[in-house]
């Protein structure tokens, strides 16, 4: 991923009209962001339903390490994995980045900048890809150097992403992380105790 926003073209200033029209899309850099609690917990189908993803893809990631659930990590059969949210927007976003054909090895680079950031950053970033590399962008201006330099084909408001994530959460449960062990750990034994008894 890469931290500046390409090489923009050069002797040309930017068009004063498209940095109006970026900057007019709102969601783009100064998105009304609440605050979250990393109190609160999502299950897998939970993560899957908010991320657009199938539990299959999740499992995967979580497996080899792309989005590990920051809450409480599977650590044996019967164990409930609890992501977070800001895990849960990451999930959303490599799901963007995959279906926009960004490569799974750009997509890992982009996802360890990503969790050097701080949430509020995050916020305010926008991804733009030419399908082969990811670049940040953090203003409008960049947006535009980045376009007018033929590097950028799509892009990824996080801003926006962070909204639909936090809508799709509000309708799904989630949970505290310190509820019982016992309850996360061996839910499927209490199934069977609650079946027998």
């Amino acid at each position: 991923m890469s931290d500046t926003p390409g090489t923009p073209a050069t002797g040309a200033a930017p068009d004063s009209r498209a940095v109006l029209a970026a900057g007019e899309q709102g969601l783009l850099f100064e998105p009304e962001i609440t605050s979250l609690t990393e109190e609160i917990g999502y299950r897998g189908p939970t993560a899957c339903a908010a991320a657009g993803i199938t539990y299959r893809q999740l499992d995967y990631w979580a497996r080899t390490g792309l989005v590990e659930p920051s809450i409480r990590p599977a650590t044996g059969s019967g164990t409930q994995r609890l992501y977070g949210f800001r895990d849960i927007l990451v999930l959303k976003i490599v799901k963007r980045l995959l279906d926009a054909g960004v490569s799974l090895q750009q997509i890992r680079q982009a996802v360890s900048h990503l969790a050097d950031r701080g949430v509020s950053d995050l916020a305010t970033l926008t991804l733009m890809s030419d399908g082969a590399t990811v670049y940040e962008c953090g203003s409008a201006d960049e947006v535009v150097d980045l376009l007018q330099g033929g590097q950028g084909v799509f892009g990824i408001a996080v801003g926006r992403v962070w909204q639909e994530v936090e809508g799709s959460l509000a309708e799904l449960p989630g949970e505290r992380p310190d509820a019982t062990a016992d309850d996360a750990t061996d839910e499927l034994a209490q199934r069977r105790a609650r079946r027998t008894g």
